[in-house]
């Protein structure tokens, strides 16, 4: 099915159209880690973040390598710079290179972005494997406790954590079962470490997006899913119109918010 193009660094107009996002020197002199950066959601965070000043470090598999050079070109057209770490962020050991490496590059880590996942369709509990599940879980809830362990004894007050959700955690997707529960757990543990860091001066909240375009989309769901990957608003939201979020809880603007999720979903829940 052909889908949308990501958009990384415009915002949609009411006429179908796409208006360019203006940066506003939010975050200037900030350094971020952001996991998942090379494409998607990771993608357009590390674009807003240097239109705003900051300079980043993403985390990425080592096959996409391609996707997180195609990153680092686009950043550094917005005139930010941008460091890269291939590895799997599975392993702890790992996850504590990262924090290391990144420390080295930027000198410092005042945003720590927790965005990677995966995800793959199982129609039902029949379906889901022993392995996948326990993949799932590996990979999108685990490392977060492993770069927050391992990153929070550099972060000086005002600093902030953003993990990425998912709408899911609140709708109960059922042909994603293991994701959704991963995602459920990412609201919980953020609730956690925002009342457990915020007397330290750190803030932690999460982003629960979709249904948002992404290359994940395509890879991983079939032409009827795709066919009904939709909003209220009658279209999926583009990366660009999450990153925004991103940008607000990193910045002074969002100082007295914490330990709370933002909804970029077009309509698909209120009142959560």
């Amino acid at each position: 099915m052909e889908g949308p193009d990501p958009v990384n660094d415009q915002l949609p107009t009411d006429d179908g159209g796409y208006q360019p996002y203006l940066a506003a020197g939010k975050l200037k002199g900030k350094k971020a880690l952001i996991t998942g950066g090379d494409s998607g959601i990771g993608r357009a965070v590390a674009i807003l973040y240097a239109m705003e000043g900051a300079d980043s470090t993403i985390v990425y598999m080592p096959e996409e390598e391609k996707d997180a050079q195609e990153t680092k070109k686009l950043v550094e057209q917005k005139g930010g710079k941008l460091d890269l770490i291939s590895t799997d962020l599975r392993e702890a050991k790992n996850c504590k290179d990262v924090v290391e490496k990144s420390l080295k590059a930027m000198g410092k880590i005042d945003i720590l972005v927790l965005n990677h996942g995966f995800q793959m369709m199982q129609e039902t509990i029949a379906d889901l494997s022993e392995d996948q599940w326990l993949k799932t879980f590996n990979t999108n809830i685990h490392p977060f406790f492993y770069l927050s362990k391992y990153t929070l004894p550099h972060m000086k007050p005002g600093s902030t954590i953003i993990t990425c959700a998912s709408v899911n955690h609140y709708i109960g997707r059922p042909d994603l079962l293991d994701y959704t529960s991963t995602k459920g757990a990412i609201v919980a543990f953020t609730r956690g470490l925002s009342n457990q860091q915020i007397g330290n001066g750190i803030r932690v909240n999460a982003v629960c997006p979709g249904p948002i375009w992404t290359p994940l989309i395509p890879a991983t769901m079939n032409e009827k899913a795709q066919s009904e990957f939709t909003s209220p608003m009658g279209r999926p939201g583009q990366p660009a119109e999450v990153a925004t979020c991103f940008v607000f809880l990193a910045s002074k603007d969002s100082s007295f918010i914490s330990g709370q999720s933002l909804h970029p979903n077009g309509g698909v829940i209120v009142g959560s």
